[in-house]
Protein backbone atom coordinates (compact mmCIF):
# COMPACT_ATOMS: atom_id res chain seq x y z
CA UNK A 1 0.00 0.00 0.00
CA UNK A 2 1.46 3.43 -0.65
CA UNK A 3 2.45 5.34 2.07
CA UNK A 4 3.19 8.83 3.06
CA UNK A 5 6.25 9.19 1.24
CA UNK A 6 4.51 7.83 -1.67
CA UNK A 7 1.34 10.04 -1.67
CA UNK A 8 3.70 12.84 -1.22
CA UNK A 9 5.72 11.78 -4.19
CA UNK A 10 2.24 11.90 -5.87
CA UNK A 11 1.14 15.15 -4.94
CA UNK A 12 4.74 17.11 -5.98
CA UNK A 13 4.31 15.06 -9.54
CA UNK A 14 0.68 16.59 -10.23
CA UNK A 15 1.56 19.74 -9.35
CA UNK A 16 3.50 20.92 -12.09
CA UNK A 17 0.91 19.36 -14.14
CA UNK A 18 -2.68 20.22 -12.63
CA UNK A 19 -1.74 23.47 -10.38
CA UNK A 20 -3.12 26.90 -11.78
CA UNK A 21 -4.72 25.13 -14.44
CA UNK A 22 -8.45 25.02 -15.29
CA UNK A 23 -9.97 21.32 -16.09
CA UNK A 24 -11.87 21.10 -19.11
CA UNK A 25 -12.48 17.33 -18.78
CA UNK A 26 -13.56 15.31 -15.43
CA UNK A 27 -14.09 12.06 -16.89
CA UNK A 28 -14.84 9.41 -14.12
CA UNK A 29 -15.15 5.92 -15.72
CA UNK A 30 -17.39 3.95 -13.52
CA UNK A 31 -19.51 4.69 -10.44
CA UNK A 32 -17.12 3.42 -7.63
CA UNK A 33 -14.13 1.81 -6.47
CA UNK A 34 -13.89 1.21 -2.90
CA UNK A 35 -16.83 3.37 -2.13
CA UNK A 36 -19.18 5.31 -4.60
CA UNK A 37 -17.83 7.98 -6.54
CA UNK A 38 -19.75 11.27 -5.98
CA UNK A 39 -22.12 11.71 -8.53
CA UNK A 40 -21.53 15.50 -9.39
CA UNK A 41 -17.71 15.20 -9.23
CA UNK A 42 -17.99 16.02 -13.16
CA UNK A 43 -19.79 18.72 -12.89
CA UNK A 44 -18.71 20.06 -10.00
CA UNK A 45 -15.32 20.36 -11.11
CA UNK A 46 -15.38 20.66 -15.39
CA UNK A 47 -14.25 24.36 -15.62
CA UNK A 48 -13.09 24.77 -12.27
CA UNK A 49 -8.96 25.69 -11.70
CA UNK A 50 -7.42 23.65 -9.50
CA UNK A 51 -5.52 26.39 -6.68
CA UNK A 52 -3.05 23.98 -4.51
CA UNK A 53 -2.21 19.98 -3.97
CA UNK A 54 -1.72 18.92 -0.87
CA UNK A 55 -1.38 15.96 1.38
CA UNK A 56 -2.99 15.02 4.60
CA UNK A 57 -1.79 11.48 6.32
CA UNK A 58 -2.29 9.27 3.16
CA UNK A 59 -4.71 11.44 1.65
CA UNK A 60 -4.16 13.78 -1.11
CA UNK A 61 -5.74 16.76 -1.77
CA UNK A 62 -6.75 18.54 -4.92
CA UNK A 63 -8.51 22.19 -4.26
CA UNK A 64 -10.09 23.89 -6.94
CA UNK A 65 -11.33 27.67 -7.41
CA UNK A 66 -14.85 26.53 -6.62
CA UNK A 67 -14.49 25.89 -2.78
CA UNK A 68 -14.26 21.98 -3.39
CA UNK A 69 -11.32 20.07 -2.77
CA UNK A 70 -10.90 16.46 -4.42
CA UNK A 71 -9.85 13.62 -1.57
CA UNK A 72 -8.22 10.87 -2.93
CA UNK A 73 -6.26 7.80 -1.40
CA UNK A 74 -4.63 5.48 -3.56
CA UNK A 75 -5.33 2.03 -1.78
CA UNK A 76 -3.47 -0.97 -2.85
CA UNK A 77 -3.11 -0.21 -6.23
CA UNK A 78 -3.74 3.20 -7.54
CA UNK A 79 -1.46 5.82 -9.06
CA UNK A 80 -1.83 8.70 -10.76
CA UNK A 81 -0.06 8.04 -14.78
CA UNK A 82 0.38 11.42 -16.77
CA UNK A 83 -0.17 12.17 -20.31
CA UNK A 84 -0.50 8.61 -21.04
CA UNK A 85 -0.05 7.14 -24.31
CA UNK A 86 -3.37 4.81 -23.96
CA UNK A 87 -6.19 5.11 -21.59
CA UNK A 88 -6.04 1.95 -19.80
CA UNK A 89 -9.26 -0.56 -18.61
CA UNK A 90 -8.17 0.51 -14.92
CA UNK A 91 -7.90 4.26 -15.23
CA UNK A 92 -11.22 4.94 -13.52
CA UNK A 93 -11.07 9.10 -13.48
CA UNK A 94 -9.42 11.24 -16.27
CA UNK A 95 -8.85 14.72 -15.51
CA UNK A 96 -7.57 16.97 -18.89
CA UNK A 97 -6.52 20.55 -18.49
CA UNK A 98 -6.62 23.61 -20.85
CA UNK A 99 -3.06 23.32 -21.75
CA UNK A 100 -4.03 19.43 -22.61
CA UNK A 101 -2.41 17.34 -20.14
CA UNK A 102 -4.09 14.61 -19.16
CA UNK A 103 -3.59 13.00 -15.75
CA UNK A 104 -5.30 9.05 -15.31
CA UNK A 105 -5.95 7.89 -11.71
CA UNK A 106 -5.14 3.89 -12.37
CA UNK A 107 -6.53 1.20 -9.76
CA UNK A 108 -6.68 -1.93 -10.43
CA UNK A 109 -7.51 -3.87 -6.92
CA UNK A 110 -10.02 -0.63 -6.71
CA UNK A 111 -9.45 -0.40 -3.00
CA UNK A 112 -8.99 3.31 -3.05
CA UNK A 113 -11.44 6.07 -3.30
CA UNK A 114 -11.95 9.33 -4.57
CA UNK A 115 -14.51 12.19 -2.30
CA UNK A 116 -15.34 15.65 -2.65
CA UNK A 117 -15.47 18.17 0.22
CA UNK A 118 -15.58 21.93 0.96
CA UNK A 119 -12.22 22.82 1.08
CA UNK A 120 -12.98 25.42 3.55
CA UNK A 121 -14.31 22.76 5.75
CA UNK A 122 -11.71 20.19 5.06
CA UNK A 123 -10.25 19.82 8.84
CA UNK A 124 -13.83 18.00 9.40
CA UNK A 125 -13.41 15.75 6.87
CA UNK A 126 -14.50 12.44 9.03
CA UNK A 127 -11.25 10.14 8.21
CA UNK A 128 -9.27 13.60 9.91
CA UNK A 129 -10.96 14.27 12.85
CA UNK A 130 -9.38 11.59 14.55
CA UNK A 131 -6.11 11.81 12.73
CA UNK A 132 -2.95 12.36 14.47
CA UNK A 133 -0.12 14.72 13.92
CA UNK A 134 1.93 14.90 10.95
CA UNK A 135 5.40 13.47 11.18
CA UNK A 136 6.94 15.91 9.28
CA UNK A 137 5.22 19.03 10.81
CA UNK A 138 6.00 20.84 14.29
CA UNK A 139 2.92 18.75 16.37
CA UNK A 140 4.99 15.84 16.40
CA UNK A 141 7.59 16.15 19.40
CA UNK A 142 8.85 14.16 21.72
CA UNK A 143 6.79 15.73 24.36
CA UNK A 144 3.22 15.01 22.69
CA UNK A 145 4.51 11.36 22.25
CA UNK A 146 5.42 11.24 25.78
CA UNK A 147 1.85 12.13 26.68
CA UNK A 148 0.27 10.17 23.97
CA UNK A 149 1.94 7.31 24.89
CA UNK A 150 1.10 7.56 28.74
CA UNK A 151 0.48 4.20 30.15
CA UNK A 152 0.13 2.19 26.99
CA UNK A 153 1.05 -1.22 26.94
CA UNK A 154 0.73 -1.79 23.02
CA UNK A 155 3.84 -1.89 21.40
CA UNK A 156 5.70 1.19 20.10
CA UNK A 157 5.25 -0.05 16.60
CA UNK A 158 1.48 -1.00 17.21
CA UNK A 159 1.74 2.52 18.04
CA UNK A 160 3.09 4.47 15.43
CA UNK A 161 1.38 2.35 13.06
CA UNK A 162 -2.10 4.02 14.60
CA UNK A 163 -3.10 6.94 12.99
CA UNK A 164 -5.07 8.15 15.69
CA UNK A 165 -1.00 8.78 17.37
CA UNK A 166 0.61 9.98 14.19
CA UNK A 167 -0.66 10.52 10.80
CA UNK A 168 0.26 8.36 7.75
CA UNK A 169 3.18 6.55 9.14
CA UNK A 170 2.82 2.71 7.73
CA UNK A 171 5.01 -0.65 8.00
CA UNK A 172 7.81 -0.10 6.11
CA UNK A 173 9.17 3.54 7.01
CA UNK A 174 7.93 2.44 10.89
CA UNK A 175 10.43 -0.64 10.56
CA UNK A 176 13.36 1.86 9.22
CA UNK A 177 12.38 4.37 11.64
CA UNK A 178 12.65 2.18 14.57
CA UNK A 179 15.64 0.15 13.72
CA UNK A 180 17.48 3.88 12.95
CA UNK A 181 16.38 4.85 16.58
CA UNK A 182 17.92 1.89 17.64
CA UNK A 183 14.08 0.78 19.28
CA UNK A 184 13.01 -2.83 19.59
CA UNK A 185 9.64 -2.64 17.83
CA UNK A 186 7.89 -5.04 20.49
CA UNK A 187 9.01 -2.21 23.48
CA UNK A 188 6.01 -1.14 25.19
CA UNK A 189 4.63 2.12 24.41
CA UNK A 190 4.27 3.79 27.71
CA UNK A 191 7.90 2.82 28.87
CA UNK A 192 9.85 4.36 26.55
CA UNK A 193 11.95 7.22 28.07
CA UNK A 194 11.69 10.88 27.09
CA UNK A 195 15.04 11.08 25.52
CA UNK A 196 14.24 7.92 23.25
CA UNK A 197 11.22 9.57 21.83
CA UNK A 198 13.54 12.59 21.12
CA UNK A 199 15.78 10.38 19.05
CA UNK A 200 12.60 8.58 17.46
CA UNK A 201 10.86 11.73 16.36
CA UNK A 202 14.12 12.70 14.46
CA UNK A 203 14.67 9.09 13.09
CA UNK A 204 11.24 9.20 11.72
CA UNK A 205 11.91 12.73 9.70
CA UNK A 206 15.20 11.43 8.62
CA UNK A 207 13.53 8.27 7.11
CA UNK A 208 10.51 9.83 5.45
CA UNK A 209 12.05 13.04 4.34
CA UNK A 210 15.33 10.86 2.61
CA UNK A 211 12.06 8.60 1.06
CA UNK A 212 10.30 11.33 -0.35
CA UNK A 213 13.52 12.41 -2.12
CA UNK A 214 13.83 8.81 -3.38
CA UNK A 215 10.19 8.68 -4.88
CA UNK A 216 8.82 6.44 -2.29
CA UNK A 217 9.51 3.17 -2.50
CA UNK A 218 8.47 0.58 -5.47
CA UNK A 219 6.26 -2.21 -4.21
CA UNK A 220 4.15 -4.46 -6.52
CA UNK A 221 1.70 -1.44 -7.63
CA UNK A 222 3.26 1.92 -6.80
CA UNK A 223 5.00 4.00 -9.31
CA UNK A 224 5.77 7.71 -9.76
CA UNK A 225 2.91 9.53 -11.77
CA UNK A 226 5.59 10.07 -14.23
CA UNK A 227 5.96 6.19 -14.66
CA UNK A 228 9.66 6.16 -12.96
CA UNK A 229 10.23 4.17 -10.03
CA UNK A 230 10.54 5.33 -6.48
CA UNK A 231 14.11 3.68 -5.39
CA UNK A 232 14.24 4.39 -1.19
CA UNK A 233 14.07 0.64 -1.52
CA UNK A 234 17.61 0.19 -2.08
CA UNK A 235 18.47 2.53 0.95
CA UNK A 236 16.21 -0.10 3.58
CA UNK A 237 18.02 -0.88 6.80
CA UNK A 238 15.86 -3.70 7.85
CA UNK A 239 12.77 -3.91 5.67
CA UNK A 240 12.47 -6.27 3.51
CA UNK A 241 15.81 -7.81 4.36
CA UNK A 242 15.38 -10.38 6.64
CA UNK A 243 18.88 -12.99 7.14
CA UNK A 244 20.66 -9.90 6.08
CA UNK A 245 23.67 -8.65 8.13
CA UNK A 246 22.48 -5.48 10.35
CA UNK A 247 25.41 -2.52 10.18
CA UNK A 248 25.76 -3.30 13.83
CA UNK A 249 27.25 -7.03 12.97
CA UNK A 250 24.10 -8.65 14.32
CA UNK A 251 21.50 -10.41 12.03
CA UNK A 252 17.93 -8.87 10.52
CA UNK A 253 14.95 -10.81 12.15
CA UNK A 254 11.51 -11.19 10.68
CA UNK A 255 8.18 -12.57 12.09
CA UNK A 256 4.54 -11.69 10.87
CA UNK A 257 1.72 -10.44 12.86
CA UNK A 258 -1.59 -9.87 11.73
CA UNK A 259 -0.53 -10.57 8.13
CA UNK A 260 2.08 -7.81 8.47
CA UNK A 261 5.59 -8.27 8.53
CA UNK A 262 8.16 -6.44 11.35
CA UNK A 263 11.89 -6.63 10.63
CA UNK A 264 14.47 -5.34 13.16
CA UNK A 265 17.44 -6.51 14.42
CA UNK A 266 17.33 -7.96 17.68
CA UNK A 267 21.49 -7.08 18.66
CA UNK A 268 21.38 -3.06 18.06
CA UNK A 269 17.18 -2.61 18.92
CA UNK A 270 17.34 -3.84 22.27
CA UNK A 271 15.64 -0.85 24.33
Amino acid sequence: MPELPEVETTVRGLEPVLLGQRLTRVEPRRADLRKAIPVDLRQRMTGAVVTALSRRAKYGLIDTDRGDTLVFHLGMSGRWRVDPREILPHDHLLLETEAGRIVALNDPRRFGFLDLWATDDIANYPPFLATGPEPLGPDLTAAYLLEALAGRGASIKAMLLDQRVVAGLGNIYVCEALHMARIAPSRAAGRLSLVRLERLVEAIRTVLTAAILAGGSTLKDYARPDGELGYFSKQWRVYGREGDPCDCGGVVKRRTENGRSTFWCPRCQRG
